[in-house]
């Protein structure tokens, strides 16, 4: 499965709710997945980069939340040709490019895609119907 930027965020002490993470290893999703079994977008860790600094998170939790990340995660490069054309596909649909990314590396990767981004979450029916991903968000998975 691919996770949106959102669900790393509090690996750098960025406080958001949901909290996937904690739900996976508290064993409160309904589907059978471990942190292991995760995937993102290496594009991912720039956003969590920006937010962080954006909010003056210290660097120290910044790198610290980065390492764990490339450790414990599938980090797929965004930069693949497939990728960038499924990404310019979905920009028909959806506005943000970083999140056309995110959803393309889904669909190239054949995985489904777990994200809270109300315009992904819009697009979730078009993107079922032409690639078969499914979209969730973290109240479909708890």
């Amino acid at each position: 499965m691919i996770i949106d930027t959102t669900y790393i965020l509090p690996l750098a002490a960025i406080d958001v709710k949901p909290d996937l993470l904690r739900a996976i290893i508290e064993d409160k999703v309904k589907l059978k997945v471990k942190l292991t079994d995760l995937k993102l977008s290496l594009i991912s860790l720039f956003e969590l980069q920006a937010k962080a600094s954006k909010l003056n998170i210290p660097s120290s939790n910044i790198i610290k939340a980065i390492n764990t990340i490339l450790k414990t995660f599938k980090i797929i490069p965004f930069y693949e040709d497939n990728i960038i054309k499924r990404a310019c596909e979905i920009r028909k649909v959806i506005n943000d490019y970083i999140d056309c990314i995110v959803v393309s590396t889904a669909i190239v990767l054949h995985e489904n895609l777990i994200t809270e981004d109300t315009e992904i979450i819009a697009a979730k029916e078009f993107i079922l119907k032409k690639y078969g991903i499914k979209i969730f968000s973290y109240k479909d998975v708890t």
